[in-house]
């Protein structure tokens, strides 16, 4: 519409935003958002809310639900460099259920959160993409998401992904804190490479003070820099999973944010203490990268990088050889790397001690 004068009257899409690129890129979601299903979903993509039948609970005595959220942090600014984006889905479906299986619960259903400073369909539908298969890997549910177009407050190439999601589990089944004994075993779930922590120091250290290309091959990675730092975070639910059906389970601990003494300890009761032995496992190439490149100390990088471990099982002496079975059995590189002890004079609930091995 315009005025006697011919002026054009201001619009939404003049603000920015496209409404048809948004409709598109919903439409080439939908394939992928299939695959993530479970028989508990009702309807379909597009619906305001995302429907899962809670009759599905009925089977448990008391059945609990546990929630989570997150991101995959700066992360995203790789893949924007890369102009790959079919890998952070990954990363975000394991940053949100891997914290929900720490307590035992089965991951149901997620939404997601997409937010563009422009809609491009086929970006958009490939962040989707990886969402889907990393449900698909987690066991879980897309039951839906948002995608929102910020003109102004992002460039046309800046995005953010985020996530929640839901699980549930039996209430005499909890894990946790209070379940942990001493004499227990710290059993240690190798990481797929960095995960999606720490990324605004390796990011400083690698590509700002270094200035090494996303696509310089670096021969001690056997890839190309990029490559590294897009590995998708490993997704250890349904092994997680797996280890409660088979074996005696006190507790896991997912090692994300704050590296994994301090994500350890979240778990440890007051009185007793973690001990873990650094020199039972060889951290990735990629971790000693960004400490000799940028001359992080070792307790800088360790309280800031997972340093190879991704997730962690704390499980009584006896079952042992019984979990290492079941997680070798699942294709997962897997070692006992601890004990937990009395508290005693600690003032934290679980160190590191001894040297990596070589």
């Amino acid at each position: 519409m315009s005025d006697q004068s011919g002026t054009t009257g201001a619009s939404y899409a003049a603000a920015g935003v496209d409404i048809e690129a948004g409709d598109r890129a919903v439409e080439l979601m939908k394939e992928w958002v299939k695959k993530a299903q479970r028989p508990e979903v009702l309807g379909g993509l597009g619906g305001f809310a995302g429907l899962f039948d809670a009759s599905a609970l009925k089977r448990y005595e008391r059945p609990l639900l546990a929630s989570a959220t997150d991101g995959v942090g700066t992360k995203v600014d790789i893949a924007r460099q890369m102009g790959v984006y079919d890998t952070i889905g990954h990363d975000l479906v394991a940053m949100v259920m891997d914290d929900i299986v720490v307590c035992g619960a089965e991951p149901l259903f997620m939404t997601d959160y997409i937010c563009v400073g422009k809609v491009h369909p086929e970006r958009v539908a490939s962040i989707v993409k990886g969402i889907a298969e990393g449900c698909v890997l987690a066991g879980c549910a897309l039951v839906g998401g948002e995608t929102a177009e910020h003109p102004g407050l992002l460039g046309e190439d800046d995005f953010d992904v985020a996530g929640a999601g839901t699980g549930v589990v039996e209430a005499d089944r909890l894990l946790g804190a209070d379940r942990i004994r001493k004499g227990d075993a710290v059993i240690a779930m190798a990481a797929s490479g960095l995960h999606s922590n720490g990324y605004s120091l390796v990011r400083h250290v690698l590509l700002n003070q270094a200035g090494l290309a996303l696509d310089t091959r670096i021969e001690e990675l056997g890839r190309t820099l990029g490559e590294e730092l897009l590995e998708p975070t490993k997704i250890y639910s349904l092994d997680c999973l797996a280890l409660t059906r088979t074996t005696e389970v006190h507790a896991f601990s997912h090692i994300t944010g704050g590296g994994l003494a301090a994500n350890l300890a979240r778990v440890i009761p007051d009185t007793l203490h973690a001990v873990v032995d650094r020199s039972t496992w060889t951290p990735a190439p990629v971790f000693d990268l960004v400490g000799r490149t940028g001359r992080v100390e070792r307790l800088e990088l360790e309280k800031t990088l997972n340093m190879g471990v991704g997730m962690m099982a704390i499980v009584p002496a006896e079952s042992v050889d019984a979990a290492l079975a079941t997680l070798g059995d699942r294709g997962v590189d897997a070692w006992v790397t601890g004990e937990i002890t009395d508290r005693g004079e600690h003032t934290t609930g679980a160190e590191l001690v001894g040297d990596y091995a070589v």
